[in-house]
């Protein structure tokens, strides 16, 4: 094999191991949200299945509320643990008025059906 093939042999084998973990990933199940977790009122199971929030976080909204209840979902926060760019993330599944309603759907990368949304 001359030189350049053994080259462009190197190139495709890098290339390709540069690619395996993105087509890993693409396969990967992702979980689509649904509704609005109420911070003044949301149980500890409730926040924890936020997305990117665990039981720690969960427990520190709870602890957060105890002592004031949130008067506006900004205020988030100022709970450790919760700054403006996880802020960001979870805005649209927080609320401070009304039942909880986040609901969870597991769903496998590009294969699976999307759910439409349906408007009352």
């Amino acid at each position: 094999m001359s030189r350049r093939g053994v080259l462009v042999a190197w190139a495709l084998v890098l290339g390709l191991g540069a690619l395996g973990p993105g087509v890993a990933e693409a396969g990967k199940s992702r979980t689509q949200y649904s509704g609005v977790v109420n911070l003044n009122e949301g149980s500890k199971e409730e926040l924890d299945r936020l997305p990117g929030v665990g039981a720690k976080a969960a427990e520190r909204v709870l602890a957060y509320r105890q002592k004031q209840p949130f008067k506006r979902i900004e205020e988030l926060v100022r709970v450790k643990g919760f700054g403006k760019k996880k802020f960001e993330k979870l805005k649209p599944f927080l609320s401070i008025t009304g039942p909880t309603t986040l609901t969870e759907e597991k769903a496998s990368g590009s294969d699976a059906p999307k759910k439409k949304k349906s408007r009352h």
